[in-house]
C-alpha cells in the first residue's frame, strides 16, 4: 500500500511572459502565464482558509472498468484491467472514499454497492480486491451511463477532491454521441477524470474528448500488461491533488476582447469556450484540481488602438476557488498583462520566446491531427505535408517524445526542413499513440 502523508495545501505563484510593446495601430497582445503550486505547510497553516472550518482536503475516487464483451479478446485485457484496478486500490490514501464501477451498456456497482462509497483502509481495500475477482466480460458499451453513476457516487460524499479513472477497450456503440455529450456536460465541473484506452479497438477522439471535457489526462495503453503501472501512477497523482475547482479569472478593461485562453503545458487544451462570467468584465476559466505542479497558459487579448508612448493594462489574471457558501476565495497569485505602443521597430517586432514556443507547440498538435486525418482519408500528399511540418516543429522545439512517435509513422529525410516520406506500413498502435499524445507539449527552454 502506498504510504501518503497528510496532504499539504499548495501555495500558488504566477509569472507572466510577454512582449508588451506594440507598433502604432497594433491591437493584439499575447502572454504566457505560468501558474505554479508548491507545498505550503500542513492544514492549519496560513492556507487553511481554503477549506471549511475543521476540514482538510479529502478525496473520493471512482474507477470505471470496461466489462463489455470485447474485453475477453484477448483474455489478457480483462486480467490486466483487474490487476490494474487492484493496483489503483492499493495506492488509495487511508480515508479516501472510493467505488469500483463495471461498465457495459449499463453501469453496475462492483464495490461497495448500495449507492454508496467505501472509505479506504486495509479491510475495505482487501474487500474491493476480492470483489474484482468476480469481474467478467459481456455486453455492450455505453460510457455515458458509467460517468453518470460515477457522478452520483462521487457527489454523495462531502469531500474536497472528486476524481474518476475510466478504462475502455472499444467504441461507445450502445449510446448516441449526443447521449455521451449530455453525460459529459452534466459531469463537467463536478469531478475530474483520467481516461485510458487499452488495446487498439477504441476511438481516440472519444477517449481524448472525455478527458478534455472533465479536465483529466488521456492516453493509450496498447499492452494490457502495462495497465497496472499506469493505474498506480494515475492514482498516486490523484492522491497528490490538494485543491479542486481552481479557475483562472481574467479581468479586462473596457474596449478589450479576449481572443482565446489556452492551457499550453503540459498539454494543449483550449479553454476559451468554457468561460463563465464573474462580474463586470471578468470571466473564469476552469483548470481542475491541483497538487504540486506547474502549468502554462496562453492568453491573447485584443486591445483598442492608442497613441505612441501610451500604455494600458490589457488584462489582470488571478486564481480563485469556490467556497461552500457560494463565494470564491482568491488564491493570492496575480499576473498583469500590459500593452505599450512604441515606434521602436526592434521592440515592437520581437516575439517573446515563450509565446513563440507555445504557438509552435499548439500548431504541432494541430498539424499532427490534420495529417493523420488526411492519411486516413487517402490524401497522402496532404498528409505528407502536414506530418512533415510536425517533424519540423518537433525538432525545432526539442519535443523529443513527439519526434519519436512521428518517426514511427513517417521516414524522416531532413527534420530541419520537414522533409519526410509516409511509411507504407504503420502499426495501428503507433498511429493511435501519436494521435492520443499529439497535445502533449514540452516546456520552453528558459
Amino acid at each position: 500500500m502506498a504510504n501518503f502523508s497528510k496532504p499539504h495545501v499548495p501555495q500558488f505563484a504566477m509569472d507572466v511572459y510577454q512582449n508588451e510593446y506594440l507598433p502604432e495601430g497594433g491591437r493584439e497582445v499575447d502572454a504566457i502565464v505560468t501558474v505554479t503550486a508548491t507545498g505550503g505547510g500542513t492544514i492549519g497553516s496560513a492556507a487553511s482558509h481554503l477549506y471549511p472550518k475543521g476540514h482538510s482536503p479529502s478525496a473520493a475516487v471512482a474507477v470505471m472498468v470496461d466489462c463489455s464483451g470485447s474485453m475477453d479478446y484477448p483474455p489478457t485485457k480483462m486480467r490486466g484491467a483487474r490487476d490494474a484496478t487492484a493496483a489503483a486500490i492499493d495506492a488509495l490514501r487511508d480515508g479516501t472514499h472510493f467505488a469500483v464501477i463495471g461498465g457495459t451498456h449499463v453501469a453496475k456497482e462492483v464495490y461497495p454497492g448500495g449507492g454508496r462509497l467505501a472509505v479506504a483502509d486495509a479491510t475495505t481495500r482487501e474487500q474491493a480486491k476480492q470483489a474484482l475477482r468476480g469481474l467478467g466480460a459481456g455486453g455492450g458499451t455505453a460510457i455515458g451511463t458509467w460517468l453518470r453513476l460515477a457522478d452520483r457516487l462521487l457527489n454523495s460524499a462531502d469531500v474536497t477532491i472528486r476524481h474518476g479513472i475510466l478504462l475502455t477497450d472499444g467504441r461507445n456503440e450502445h449510446e448516441s454521441p449526443q447521449d455521451l455529450k449530455a453525460a459529459l456536460d452534466a459531469c463537467a465541473g463536478r469531478f475530474t477524470c483520467d481516461a485510458r484506452g487499452v488495446g487498439t479497438d477504441w476511438e481516440v477522439k472519444e477517449v481524448t474528448g472525455i478527458a478534455s471535457a472533465l479536465l483529466g489526462t488521456a492516453d493509450i495503453v496498447a499492452d494490457p500488461a502495462r495497465l497496472a503501472a499506469d493505474f498506480t501512477a494515475m492514482m498516486e497523482t490523484a492522491m497528490g491533488k490538494e485543491v479542486a475547482d481552481v479557475s483562472l479569472r481574467v479581468w479586462t478593461p473596457v474596449g478589450t476582447a479576449i481572443r482565446f485562453v489556452k492551457q499550453v503545458a503540459p498539454t494543449v487544451e483550449d479553454l476559451t469556450d468554457r468561460r463563465t462570467e464573474a462580474g463586470p468584465r471578468a470571466g473564469d476559466y476552469p483548470t481542475g484540481s491541483w497538487g504540486d505542479e506547474s502549468r502554462d497558459y496562453h492568453l491573447c487579448v485584443q486591445v483598442p488602438t492608442a497613441g505612441l508612448g501610451q500604455e494600458m493594462l490589457a488584462a489582470r489574471v488571478s486564481l480563485v476557488v469556490p467556497q461552500p457558501d457560494g463565494s470564491v476565495q482568491n488564491l493570492g497569485a496575480q499576473g498583469l498583462v500590459r500593452a505599450v505602443w512604441t515606434d521602436d521597430m526592434v521592440a515592437s517586432t520581437s516575439i517573446n520566446p515563450q509565446v513563440a514556443h507555445y504557438t509552435g507547440q499548439a500548431e504541432l498538435a494541430q498539424v499532427i491531427q490534420q495529417g493523420l486525418s488526411l492519411r486516413k482519408a487517402g490524401d497522402f500528399d496532404g498528409a505528407t505535408a502536414k506530418l512533415g511540418r510536425a517533424v519540423q516543429l518537433a525538432s525545432a522545439s526539442g519535443n523529443a517524445d513527439t519526434a519519436k512517435l512521428l518517426a514511427k509513422v513517417v521516414d524522416v529525410v531532413d527534420a530541419a526542413t520537414g522533409t519526410v516520406r509516409l511509411k507504407t506500413k504503420v502499426a495501428e498502435a503507433d498511429e493511435m499513440t501519436l494521435e492520443t499524445r499529439s497535445t502533449k507539449t514540452v516546456r520552453v527552454k528558459k
